[in-house]
């Protein structure tokens, strides 16, 4: 298994090669027997001119692939990489017609069989591609059987977020701390992986050594000073190595960038969707009278106050007993809330947040006052968070969960603001796409929790 490992990357390599390669041989199949040789382009190209045409077909579908995380089949889930693969296709083919558009000077619009063929053709590629590779991956790559190493705190949760993924992770053995670090050391070997959960740091670092010096594969839930630590920047200004933190959220150049992206994507976006927000609040309004909109205090940047802009999904008198956050099969969201809540159509009108400035397309989600105040009682480093504008969507919102615990929430949160690019703004929002096919992410508390820290460990206090 482990002289297997050396080649997964290469194997993977080849698979996405492959895959770029058939959608590449489909495009030039349509460009060569039907589009060049069509009466409506014009004029003939010279050789190269075929295949710097064809070449920017296969850049766009690496690029795009890339953006969507469509080539992680052996990472993601399958219908994750499937709805990835997806996008990137469409997204793709219509850039191509677009430009295909634009080298017959806008005179094949109706034009458009060959690239609805090489499209569908490219769709069947792309799932067969992801279903073959995935049982090639499983064949060769089986699931880890790994030991699971805790401390204080309660593994349970931990231990059903991996049952989730048993496709990659199998847990065989659990350890407890308390065994101590010698005894861990000899089960070790009888595993192929190890998981650290929540332990102290130097329990922790001699665990990892032992790994590193015996080739072990090892996972580890990071602390928030490792994430600051993993975006550091490395500093040679003598012998002796250090790691320069700015600890300052993003840069102006950076600001000024986001700002302007920001306000075209949401004007765009009003645009567009302009006809879906007039029928969701004709919808509202007719269901029982109330209000269309809901406005709500919550957090932005520096701790800044501000109205958040949604479209009801709960009954007008849904807080009359105080604030909490929605709950499984909550009774206060209504009919057409629960379908809003789903695919997550609620949040549009925070476009106009964002157009004004109190938020941006990508941050961290804005939190209520009160509840950001229940947080902070046991997490003070909560307010990490807001050194950047809250977000329309963002690193949490895109892996975490409604309901993901506020620690694991500020980790997530951390890992966007100390890794900041505009590239990753993309990849986020590329990725927010497919959350709307992913029900789990709207998952309310649970009935007897009235934040997303209820009935939790207070795990950070030792962080």
């Amino acid at each position: 298994m482990r002289k297997r490992e050396q080649y997964k990357r290469l194997i993977m390599f080849l698979a996405s090669v492959l895959i770029v390669a058939i959608q590449t041989g489909v495009f030039a199949y349509a460009w060569f027997k039907e589009y060049h040789v069509s009466a409506v382009i014009g004029r003939r190209y010279g050789y190269w001119g075929h295949w710097a045409l064809i070449a920017l077909y296969a850049m766009m579908v690496v690029l795009v692939s890339r953006l969507f995380s469509a080539f992680k089949v052996g990472y993601q889930r399958v219908l994750d990489v499937i709805l990835s693969q997806i996008f990137s296709v469409l997204l793709v083919n219509a850039v191509a017609y677009l430009q295909l558009a634009l080298i017959g000077r806008w005179r094949f619009l109706q034009f458009i069989g060959p690239m609805l063929r090489v499209t569908a053709v490219n769709l069947v590629a792309v799932i067969l591609w992801v279903l073959f590779m995935r049982v090639v991956y499983t064949t060769i790559y089986p699931p880890h059987e790994v030991l699971l190493i805790y401390g204080k705190v309660n593994p349970k949760a931990l231990m059903k977020k991996m049952e989730g993924r048993r496709d990659k992770y199998i847990i065989s053995g659990t350890v407890s701390l308390d065994k101590g670090i010698d005894y861990i050391r000899q089960q070790i070997p009888n595993y192929q992986a190890v998981v650290i959960g929540d332990i102290p740091s130097h329990e922790r670092n001699l665990i990892l050594k032992f790994c590193f010096e015996n080739n072990m594969r090892c996972y580890c839930q990071p602390k928030i000073s490792d994430i600051m630590i993993m975006s550091s920047e490395k500093i040679h200004l003598f012998d002796t190595p250090l790691l320069l933190f700015r600890n300052r959220g993003l840069t102006v150049e950076q600001q000024v960038i986001k700002r302007i992206f920001d306000i075209v994507s949401a004007s765009l976006m009003l645009i567009v969707f302009s006809p879906i927000l007039l029928v969701i609040a004709i919808l509202v309004k007719c269901y029982d009278g109330g209000p269309i909109l809901y406005k709500q205090p919550r957090l932005t940047k520096d701790g800044k106050v501000f109205q958040v802009y949604k479209f009801r999904s709960m009954s007008v008198d849904s807080e009359k007993n105080g604030a909490r956050l929605a709950m499984k099969g909550d009774s206060r969201v209504t009919p057409i809330g629960k379908v809003l809540r789903n695919i997550h159509f609620d949040e549009l009108p925070q476009l106009f947040n964002i157009i004004i400035g109190d938020m941006s397309l990508v941050g961290p989600r804005p939190e209520r006052p009160e509840i950001a105040a229940q947080y902070r009682k046991d997490l003070p480093e909560f307010d990490y968070r807001l050194k950047v504008k809250a977000g329309l969507t963002g690193y949490a919102q895109v892996y975490g969960k409604y309901n993901t615990t506020p620690y694991d929430k500020l980790k997530l949160d951390l890992t966007y603001i100390e890794n900041y690019s505009f590239v990753l703004d993309l990849q986020l929002i590329a990725t927010t796409i497919k959350i709307l096919f992913q029900k789990e992410n709207t998952e309310g508390v649970e009935q007897w929790q009235v934040t997303a820290a209820a009935g939790q460990e207070k795990s950070w206090k030792k962080k």
